[in-house]
């Protein structure tokens, strides 16, 4: 067995998204922009040697459903998308054995020229 967040992984980064999270009236009114990071540990030897889609998790298959998981309900924070997207993804795939997923916020009520409020979660599949 691996070690949690260690070998092989699927990333997928800057996935823009127009959501209605967050505590406030307004977010929940005017909604806005998201931006999510994604790795997802999945022992990649098989499809790295054969060259089949088919011996591997689909990167297409797993943006659809961090979509749907984004979509799905509104949230107050940030860190409940992001629960959410793990748990979607570790129902979805069952190569999935880790999953590490940030939440960024650019456009946060708060009082920031620039950057962004942003969480992280390490997730490891339940046993």
């Amino acid at each position: 067995m691996t070690t949690p967040f260690s070998g092989d992984r699927i990333i997928l980064n800057d996935l823009g998204f127009y959501g209605y999270h967050g505590l406030f009236n307004e977010e929940a009114r005017l909604g806005q922009r998201f931006l999510i990071d994604l790795q997802c540990g999945v022992d990649l030897s098989s499809p790295a040697q054969t060259d089949t889609i088919g011996a591997t998790v689909s990167y297409a298959d797993i943006y659809d459903v961090v979509k749907s998981a984004f979509e799905t309900r509104r949230m107050h924070l940030i860190e409940a998308v992001g629960q959410n997207i793990v748990d979607a993804l570790f129902t979805a795939f069952s190569d999935i054995t880790w999953v590490i997923v940030r939440v960024r916020k650019p456009e946060a009520p708060i009082a920031m020229v620039r950057g962004e409020a942003a969480i992280e979660l390490h997730r490891v599949r339940p046993l």
